[in-house]
């Protein structure tokens, strides 16, 4: 059983390994409503950067979670390699969500972020840097735990 979640531990920490950490880069660009994003202002709180795909069908399971963490922090999705803003905003409206999504079609802010397969959670700390990243499916629970943490560490 211990070896069993220490190889756990482990692969999800190779599977994170590529994940930018420290400052994240800019992420700027069209958004699937028409608006242009220019950058999540935390306003002093932990915010969340969530990167994922219309086709991934584990970001699906978490589309509850994101969706009920956004009315409580700040939040920003990516859409990665899931159309143009048309066809994301298609995809938003027939899931029955209301989430802020940057349009990045050929996956140009994914790589910036050190992102390789979705879903990608980035959590920022209070001063806007990133706390956190993690690459799969993360629990409701988990998610709460990191904002936490980044809330009270001092970011």
């Amino acid at each position: 059983m211990v070896a069993g979640v220490a190889l756990l531990v482990l692969a999800q920490e190779l599977a994170n390994r590529p994940l930018v950490t420290g400052t994240p880069p800019e992420l700027r660009g069209p958004m699937a409503d028409g608006r242009t994003f220019e950058g999540l202002s935390t306003l002093g709180r932990p915010a969340l950067i969530y990167f994922w795909a219309s086709w991934c069908q584990v970001c699906r399971a978490m589309q509850g979670t994101l969706a009920e963490l956004a009315r409580h922090v700040p939040l920003i999705t990516v859409a990665l390699q899931s159309g143009d803003a048309t066809e994301v905003r298609r995809y938003l409206a027939s899931q029955g969500l209301d989430l802020p999504a940057v349009v990045d079609p050929d996956g140009a802010i994914g790589r910036a972020y050190g992102v390789r397969g979705v879903p990608a959670v980035f959590v920022l700390g209070r001063d806007g840097a990133i706390h956190s990243a993690t690459l799969g499916y993360s629990t409701a629970w988990g998610l709460r735990l990191r904002l936490w943490w980044a809330g009270w560490s001092g970011n």
